[in-house]
């Protein structure tokens, strides 16, 4: 297990428990220190928390960073592995992932969960079906020993896709569920933590490469921020919680709930794109960073957008943040049985 897991670093792979640490934390300054969530609450310019805006940008621009979009005219060597991806994540995963969601809360779990709180929820799982994963991916693939000029190019269409779909998708599916969304806020949102960190990755990139190489930005420049996103991660969720605090102690079963959907969504999407991909004879490289895009979400971007959207202390948000909680230990059982079943896509 260790050798499947070398590409992971220490945080990383126990993302999950760093994860249950912050929301304890979170709960503990939100009750023993109100004043800090009520002081954090003043910094708020046109509904966006500034203290959250910072650290929300210390995760993503390092993300960014790593994403050489020059790469995107390689798209054409491997249309089909781009095609599985990309009808994946932006025509079945956010759709699949709204009617699991209304499914669960809604009706499944409607015994447990209040109707305006089942809308919430739902609001906060089709932001992360909405948002394909653009940072973790570079791991799972790793750990697939997946085609990394494939991942990369992956990564980099998605990132653009990003900025012009991810507004009229949230709109669209957040209208069905009853939640009227302010286009301006939304955009609002897409701009601060897409398109800024884009931009600035893009000419960070560009500088750095002209002066010092690209071995100096990827093995050095960009290492120096893998610690800096992992607390900023960190610091962001004991916020959140902070502000969460009095709605998980008051029904703690709430987080298994909201888990049961986002795991089982996981599932079925890698599922549909690692089997599209085995019966288009794609070779085990492509098909399994394929699936693990779309089975993954860029979760950063989802919680920074809930956030601005219905607040710190809002059930969007909330459910946001058990997405961050599921992902690492779902993304490395799916990791095993991609490995696994590599015996399967041999001689492709």
């Amino acid at each position: 297990m260790t050798k499947k897991l070398e590409g992971i670093s220490f945080f990383e792979r126990y993302l999950t428990l760093w994860v249950a640490i912050c929301i304890v934390a979170g709960i503990a300054v939100g009750k023993l220190l109100p004043d800090v969530p009520a002081t954090l609450e003043k910094f708020e310019y046109a509904n966006v928390s500034l203290p959250i805006a910072v650290l929300i940008w210390i995760m993503i621009y390092p993300m960014m960073l790593k994403i050489d979009f020059t790469s995107v005219v390689n798209a054409v060597k491997m249309p089909k592995g781009l095609t599985v991806t990309l009808v994946v994540n932006w025509f079945i995963k956010p759709f699949t992932m709204f009617g699991i969601a209304w499914l669960f809360f809604h009706y499944l779990f409607s015994a447990w969960i209040p109707a305006n709180l089942a809308t919430e929820y739902v609001a906060g799982a089709v932001l992360l079906g909405v948002a394909p994963c653009t940072a973790m991916v570079f791991v799972w693939s790793h750990l697939t020993k997946g085609n990394p000029a494939y991942t990369l190019v992956q990564v980099a269409i998605n990132d653009l896709i990003i900025i012009v779909a991810f507004i009229p998708l949230a709109s669209f599916l957040l209208g069905i569920g009853g939640i009227s969304i302010p286009w301006d806020t939304l955009v609002l949102s897409v701009v601060l933590f897409v398109v800024i960190p884009l931009a600035l990755a893009m000419i960070t990139r560009r500088s750095i490469i002209a002066h010092k190489g690209v071995d100096y930005l990827e093995n050095v420049f960009i290492k120096k921020f893998h610690s800096i996103t992992i607390i900023g991660l960190l610091l962001t969720l004991v916020i959140i919680f902070a502000f969460q605090g009095d709605k998980i102690l008051q029904s703690p079963f709430n987080i298994a709930l909201i888990a049961v959907p986002l795991i089982i969504q996981t599932f079925l999407i890698f599922f549909i794109a690692y089997g599209w991909a085995y019966k288009w004879k794609l070779p085990h490289n492509i098909a399994a960073p394929a699936a693990m895009i779309g089975a993954s979400n860029f979760f950063e971007l989802a919680v920074a957008v809930a956030i601005v959207l219905f607040g710190l202390n809002s059930g969007a948000t909330l459910a946001t943040v058990v997405g961050v909680l599921v992902e690492v230990p779902v993304m490395l059982a799916l990791v095993k049985i991609a490995n696994r079943t590599r015996g399967y896509f041999v001689n492709r």
